[in-house]
């Protein structure tokens, strides 16, 4: 055997410890390696909780590597447990979540929180999900106009169900209170699942809760009647519901549905992540069982999430000044 030259025996131990350091980070690059966690904010059986296990399998299947994501419920103070938990993990893309709007974006305006929307990557949204206020079917209030007629003559008796203080349900309603020059009496909860059963039990007298939520509910036999949807215009989710507009209340409110992570994902597995989303956002079948649970998609890719945020967070800082919800 030919002896190698005594130059090359001297570089052979550093070559040979450089190889031994760049095995492990090779070894390492295949994320994800363990469980991926997926924390919704809200308690189980709400609209945000049934996409994110919808979900779940479709993320984990464009990962690859025997990807498994693994969904956490961390309900409490409107959200803000849950998007606390997602933004102070460590940012090695094994802890993602849902943050919801407005509640990820007003609660730091309202109270001392421990986020930000910016203490997120953002990976991409998912459902755009308009208001909508809902009654018992057995409750002889049809509209909006029959809801006022009934505030205005028992002023506070209209008691009513949000997922916390700053949400979209609660917002939509200070705002109607105000057009209408009606009073409520506001009834936070932790999740939609919850707002759902004191509907359904008649311990309240109304739902501030999403189309879609509401929908799914009324098809698993909840005898609920929707009163009006807070988009621009009617959705094909229910065509057949009018919108706020359409009697005489220009209120246009909705709750987006995204995935987060901690701040400063290492760049390969924040790609990795948005892509997976991107693409089981766009599968058929993930599509369809998302819209047997009337959940109304629409994807939106980092930059274009990021600039809808920066600008719903101008507008409520704006509202705030006029309409400090937190006091209410």
């Amino acid at each position: 055997m030919q002896r190698l030259p005594s130059s090359l025996r001297r570089l052979l131990p550093a070559l040979l410890l450089s190889a031994a350091a760049v095995a492990p980070s090779a070894a390492h690059a295949a994320y994800p390696e363990a469980p991926i966690k997926m924390v919704v904010a809200y308690g189980a059986g709400g609209g945000t909780d049934i996409i994110a296990r919808v979900m779940a399998p479709y993320i984990a299947k464009y990962l690859g590597n025997n990807a498994s994501v693994v969904v956490m419920n961390r309900a409490g103070a409107g959200g803000g447990i849950g998007f606390g938990e997602i933004a102070n993990a460590p940012a090695d893309g094994y802890t993602i979540g849902f943050i919801n709007t407005p509640n990820v974006l007003t609660i730091p305006i309202e109270r001392k929180a421990n986020f930000h929307w910016q203490n997120f990557d953002l990976l991409g949204n998912v459902i755009d999900d308009p208001g909508n206020f809902s009654v018992h079917a057995e409750n002889p209030i049809r509209n909006l106009a029959d809801l006022v007629a009934f505030a205005k003559a028992n002023p506070g008796a209209v008691t009513y169900g949000t997922t916390g203080v700053g949400s979209d349900d609660h917002l939509a309603a200070l705002m109607f209170e105000r057009a209408a020059g009606v009073k409520f009496t506001h009834v936070p909860f932790k999740g939609a699942a919850e707002v759902h059963n004191a509907i359904a039990s008649k311990q309240i007298v109304m739902a501030a809760m999403n189309i879609g939520e509401a929908l799914q509910y009324a098809k698993g036999g909840t005898p609920l009647r929707q009163l009006g949807q807070m988009s621009a215009s009617r959705t094909s989710l229910a065509p057949n519901v009018p919108t706020f507009k359409e009697q005489g209340y220009d209120i246009v409110m909705a709750s987006l549905r995204g995935i987060g992570a901690p701040k400063g994902l290492p760049a390969p597995v924040r790609e990795q992540l948005v892509n997976a989303i991107q693409k089981a956002a766009a599968d058929p079948e993930f599509q369809a069982k998302a819209a047997g649970y009337f959940a109304p998609l629409r994807y939106l890719a980092p930059v274009r999430y990021e600039a809808e945020l920066k600008e719903a967070e101008g507008g409520f800082r704006q509202l705030w000044t006029q309409m400090p919800w937190g006091d209410k």
